[in-house]
């Protein structure tokens, strides 16, 4: 119970700091290319490697997960999949870690494209 709670408390704070970033960087580069998007999952992909390693057996794991699962999460969820991929790629799993991130990049893209064409009524 204490972890939903830390969770649901980060993840406010998570959430917040991402809509801040994407006001700022906008602000700062305008909205002509997805700068405050590019990065929110560059710094959080940074903070999700730095912070899940430096944390591990450090950190109280109700804390830990609130701050990583709730706060980076909510920041980003692109950088629990770069942590993935890298963990992947630390156990020697290239294939697996290459096969991730294309169907996950291609898949992803894919499927926003198809709800696009869904919400515009282009197909049935």
């Amino acid at each position: 119970m204490l972890s939903l709670l830390s969770i649901a408390c980060f993840a406010v704070l998570g959430a917040w700091t991402r809509y801040a970033q994407s006001l700022l960087v906008q602000r700062w580069l305008g909205r002509g290319f997805p700068y405050a998007t590019l990065s929110i999952n560059l710094l959080g992909s940074l903070l999700m490697g730095l912070l899940f390693f430096a944390t591990a057996g450090r950190m109280d794991p109700v804390l830990r997960t609130g701050l990583l699962t709730g706060g980076l999460g909510t920041y980003t969820t692109f950088s629990t999949f770069s942590l993935e991929v890298v963990t992947l790629l630390e156990n020697r799993e290239t294939v697996k870690a290459v096969g991730y991130a294309l169907v996950s990049v291609l898949g992803g893209v894919s499927a926003a494209a198809l709800g696009a064409l869904l919400a515009r009524g282009v197909l049935p």
